[in-house]
């Protein structure tokens, strides 16, 4: 199946793309049948060969959702422009990945979570309060906490 998708020829912190016909199967920069334009996205400047690319369009070349949007925006094609799907990167630490579907009310909410905890441990490190069964505020200094555990 062919695709038409973008192919990074920039330098490092360049960004610079190809607009290219390809083998769905070929890896990113590999071997392309036809260059179809560029796109410089720190100039905002793109040259796109029209008539090429509709007509592998034609033939059922596939658009990447990236190229398909580029094309509605430059007039070329017509229809609804795609959501585009990034994934994050993986972290060196090993910490677990958010997943995909998780929206940015429930990010949010964790990292007021985890803020609030980080001011938790600042406050006094000699007092701590904790909830008993009846709902009522226990002050039990740090002492007393650790000869109960060393009891146990």
């Amino acid at each position: 199946m062919l695709v038409i998708r973008l192919q990074r020829i920039g330098k490092k912190n360049q960004p610079f793309f190809r607009v290219v016909l390809t083998e769905k199967t070929a890896p990113p920069k590999g071997k392309y049948i036809e260059k179809l334009g560029f796109l410089d996205p720190r100039k905002k400047n793109a040259d796109l060969k029209a008539d090429r690319i509709k007509y592998w369009m034609e033939k059922g070349a596939q658009a990447s959702d990236t190229v398909w949007n580029l094309l509605i925006k430059k007039g070329i094609i017509e229809g609804e422009k795609r959501k585009i799907k990034i994934r994050k990167k993986k972290r060196k630490d090993g910490a677990k990945e958010e997943k995909q579907g998780e929206g940015k009310e429930e990010s949010k909410l964790e990292n007021q979570k985890q803020k609030s905890s980080k001011e938790d441990v600042s406050k006094s490190d000699s007092v701590k309060q904790t909830e008993s069964k009846e709902g009522k505020t226990e002050e039990k200094t740090e002492e007393k906490t650790n000869r109960q555990t060393n009891k146990s």
